[in-house]
Parts: structure tokens; C-alpha cells; sequence
């Protein structure tokens, strides 16, 4: 299918590559496989570059990648805010997956613990 002067394809107008986060050219060749399982921050940014390109759409992308649309909207914001570094995981990200365990209960003192001062390591 022949490409127009603009980048586009002939059947929908779409463009066949895209200027990705390093600048270098992205085509729907050259985006993460459709089985990525590790999303590091260059990956992440090439496909909010190739939605906002116009490569592809924000459904296509969730349905190629099997991201929720919350998660893709969570990568847009983080890119909106703080730019590429802002699609890092962070600590919160790391544990959402696991339950939260309750909080241990607060056991009040009602006189100062006693410490052994004659031994350095007393605790």
C-alpha cells in the first residue's frame, strides 16, 4: 500500500511511522510486542507516542497490549507531568497488586520503657 508525502497510509489517512521518544522513527512494526509482559519506560513511551501520533488508537493500543484504559490514562498523566522519567514504577506500583495487611494494634505505655545503659548494644 503506497505511502502519501505526508507519512500516511492510503486506507484511512493513518501515518505508517511516528517520531518516538528518542526521536528516532516508530512504525507499528517497531512498537513492543503484542505479548510484552516487562513494561519498562521506553516501551511505556512508544506507544503513548504512536497514540498520539496517530498510529494507533488508545482501544487498539489496550486491546494489542491488554492494558486497562485506567492504566493507559495512568501513563499519559505520568508523561503529561512529569515526562518520560514520570512512567517509572514506583514503590506504590511495585506492591498494588498485593493486600494490604492490617494495621497492628497501638499498645499504649503508660511508663517509659527501661533500658540497660550499662550494655552498648541494650535495646
Amino acid at each position: 500500500m503506497p505511502a502519501h508525502a505526508n507519512g500516511a497510509r492510503g486506507d484511512d489517512e493513518r501515518p505508517t511511522e511516528v517520531p518516538g521518544p528518542l526521536g528516532r522513527p516508530i512504525t507499528l512494526e517497531s512498537l513492543p510486542p503484542p505479548d510484552t509482559r516487562r513494561w519498562v519506560v521506553r516501551r511505556k513511551a512508544e506507544v503513548i507516542a504512536a497514540i498520539r501520533g496517530g498510529l494507533l488508537t488508545a482501544a487498539e493500543a489496550c486491546a494489542r497490549y491488554r492494558l486497562s484504559p485506567e492504566e493507559l490514562e495512568l501513563w499519559q498523566e505520568s508523561i503529561d507531568r512529569a515526562g518520560v522519567p514520570g512512567l517509572r514504577v514506583t514503590r506504590i506500583q511495585l506492591y498494588r497488586d498485593y493486600p494490604l495487611k492490617p494495621a497492628a494494634p497501638r499498645v499504649e505505655r503508660t511508663e517509659p520503657a527501661h533500658r540497660d545503659l550499662s550494655r552498648p548494644w541494650s535495646i
